[in-house]
C-alpha cells in the first residue's frame, strides 16, 4: 500500500531555495542601484533649491556674496566678515541632502563665489560615498564626477545623467 506523505521533499526544497537565490542575485544589486540613483536625484533637487536660494539672495542684494558659509572663506574681497563659501547656514538653506530627515547622503556647500558667479557642490557621504560629487553653477551648468576622481571633466561629465 502507498502512504501519502505530507510536506516537501528535499529536492523540492532545494529547487525553491535555488530559485530564490537566483532571483535575489538579480534583484538586490538592481535595487541597490535604484536606491543610489534615487539619493543622487534627491541631491540634484537639493542643489536646484540651493541655486534658487542663491538667486533670491542676488535679487535682494545684487550679488552672491555674504551668504554666511560655515567653514568657508571671505572670497569676494569685501569688508564684510561673513564667509562667502562653505556650508550655508540653516536659515539660508539646509546644508545636506535630503533636506529633511536624519540621514545625510550629500553635504551641500558653496565651493566658489564672486559677486556675479557661484559654484555649488554636493559631496557624497555615508552610503553614497564613492558615487561622485555633483556641481551646479550660476549659469545652470551641471556636472557629475562619475568616475569619482575629484575633478569634473567638461566633456564627459557635463551632465547629471
Amino acid at each position: 500500500m502507498f502512504r501519502m506523505h505530507k510536506g516537501f521533499t528535499l529536492i523540492e526544497l532545494m529547487v525553491a531555495v535555488a530559485i530564490i537565490g537566483i532571483l535575489s542575485a538579480i534583484a538586490v544589486p538592481s535595487y541597490m542601484d535604484s536606491v543610489t540613483k534615487s539619493r543622487r536625484k534627491d541631491a540634484e533637487g537639493a542643489l536646484e533649491g540651493f541655486a534658487n536660494a542663491m538667486e533670491r539672495h542676488f535679487t535682494d542684494v545684487n550679488n552672491y556674496c555674504n551668504v554666511g558659509g560655515t567653514g568657508g572663506a571671505n572670497t569676494c574681497g569685501d569688508t564684510d566678515t561673513t564667509n562667502d563659501t562653505g556650508s550655508p547656514p540653516l536659515s539660508f538653506y539646509p546644508a545636506k541632502s535630503p533636506i529633511d530627515g536624519n540621514q545625510v547622503y550629500y553635504n551641500l556647500t558653496i565651493s566658489a563665489v564672486t559677486p556675479s558667479t557661484y559654484i555649488l557642490l554636493a559631496t557624497p557621504t555615508g552610503a553614497q560615498t564613492g558615487n561622485g560629487a555633483l556641481q551646479l553653477d550660476n549659469t545652470g551648468a551641471r556636472f557629475w564626477d562619475k568616475n569619482n576622481d575629484g575633478t569634473f571633466d567638461t566633456t564627459t561629465e557635463k551632465t547629471w545623467e
